[in-house]
């Protein structure tokens, strides 16, 4: 696919190249945190509508007919694999890791249980970071599967997102996701802190980036693999939303506005057993908890309701046959925040924004 510089957008270049970004995206994660609250509260209010509109119903047998899809095309016993009811109130930095997102459900139980397992009648509004790190890279595919020649578990990931300041499902909005690979490195960057710091040939590797467009139904569906750790960072996945945004001839995007930036996590327990399976378990780095992590607690649920823990399913009776994952996130489309970046994929390849290395960031 032919690549052109995209999504450039007001003054993302000047930051990158400037030390007084990084000072200015904590700005911007102080700002988002002050309105936090109304944003909440906003939220709460639609959950009459939502549920009046049939949005929860209809996400739940959504969710429940892409399951029977996916053991489907692994050829995995339709009704089987364990399953899980996950409660979605709100909580501070301490419950979140309390909370299960995880549970079983007998595969011979009627079908409608397995749809009680996927309602979810309330969503989160998540805390926007205000800040993406050193690897947002842009100008990647618009795609769904973003597997590649990637080893590890894979995780479908069903996303909701509702604008808090309608009640209505976000239309054609950009679900822009990343994530470092099994053994913690992330692709279209050469860094010291991102594996070997010689290898130039990562910079033109895509794998486990994409970028897709909500529907009618403000949903965008995914198909990765569950990232690995490295060094200070517990396993996640790095998101941004983009809203008005055009696409290009060539299948990128261009333009809009950002009007949230964070990360998405997992129980500690489905991470462990995640990295107790190959090749998760050749990384050597070391490890750290949600508990532990600065971004899980500091920036996502300190002093706040945000969950941004992905509720799942096992799509088998093994980690290893795969997961499903859904979320739902309440946005408040009339916010605005500048991403920096350190590279980004262009006509010829990925390429060093303005010299910067990536270093400084949080990642």
């Amino acid at each position: 696919m032919f690549f052109t510089k995209t999504l450039v957008l007001s003054l993302a270049a000047l930051a990158a190249a400037h030390p007084g970004h990084e000072q200015e995206e904590k700005r911007q994660a102080i700002a988002a945190r002050s309105t936090m609250a109304a944003n909440k509260r906003a939220l709460d209010n639609c959950a009459a509508s939502l549920n009046k509109r049939g949005l929860h119903s209809a996400a739940a047998e959504r969710r429940q007919a892409e399951v029977e899809r996916q053991r489907i095309s692994r050829g995995l016993p339709i009704n089987n694999g364990r399953v899980k009811r996950s409660s979605v109130e709100k909580r501070n930095t301490t419950d979140v890791l309390a909370k299960d997102h995880q549970g079983t459900l007998d595969g011979q139980r009627a079908i409608n249980d397995e749809l009680y397992v996927f309602q979810d009648e309330k969503c989160t509004v998540l805390n926007p970071q205000g800040e993406v790190g050193p690897f947002y890279v842009p100008g990647e595919y618009i795609r769904s599967d973003l597997r590649e020649n990637e080893l590890g578990v894979e995780i479908f990931i069903d996303a909701q997102f509702i604008d808090v300041n309608t009640c209505e499902p976000i239309v054609g909005g950009w679900f822009d996701v990343w994530n470092c690979n099994s053994t913690g490195v992330y692709t279209g960057i050469q860094s010291d802190m991102n594996g070997n710091g010689d290898d130039a040939s990562n910079l033109n590797n895509t794998a486990l980036r994409g970028i897709q467009q909500t529907d009618e139904n403000g949903v965008v569906q995914f198909l990765s693999m569950f990232p690995g750790h490295y060094s200070g960072r517990v396993n996640h996945m790095h998101v941004v939303f983009h809203t008005e945004a055009t696409v290009l001839p060539n299948g990128t995007l261009t333009g809009g506005n950002v009007p949230h930036i964070g990360q998405f996590f997992w129980d500690q327990d489905l991470i462990d057993t995640v990295e107790a399976t190959a090749p998760y378990n050749i990384n050597n780095q070391s490890v750290t908890l949600n508990s532990e992590d600065h971004v899980f607690g500091e920036q996502e649920t300190e002093g706040s309701d945000s969950d941004p823990v992905f509720n799942y399913v096992y799509l088998g009776d093994d980690i290893t046959d795969g997961l499903f994952t859904w979320i739902v996130v309440g946005i408040n489309t009339s916010a605005s925040y500048t991403p920096t970046y350190s590279f980004e994929l262009t006509e010829g390849g990925g390429v060093a924004v303005d010299g910067q290395d990536g270093g400084g960031f949080p990642a």
